[in-house]
């Protein structure tokens, strides 16, 4: 279910694959691959996913419909 999650997250914010991509210092065909779930993502990404976008994991893994934000690091 993250794979949705992680493409609704970018669309709001209008950004692209690729930005998102460079964030995550990965090629764009790889996110692109973790976004229609052709590849699962890796943990190490998936917090990286979670601090940029201010959610918790469990919002990102579909556990919940709550995005609680993540306190400041």
């Amino acid at each position: 279910m993250y794979f949705y999650r992680i493409k609704e997250l970018r669309k709001i914010r209008s950004l692209t694959q690729d930005e998102i991509a460079t964030y995550l210092n990965i090629s764009q065909n790889t996110y692109s691959n973790y976004e229609n779930d052709v590849r699962k993502i890796p943990l190490p990404i998936l917090i990286k996913l979670s601090r940029f976008y201010h959610v918790n994991l469990e919002y990102l893994l579909g556990l919940t419909d709550y995005s609680e934000p993540l306190p400041p690091e």
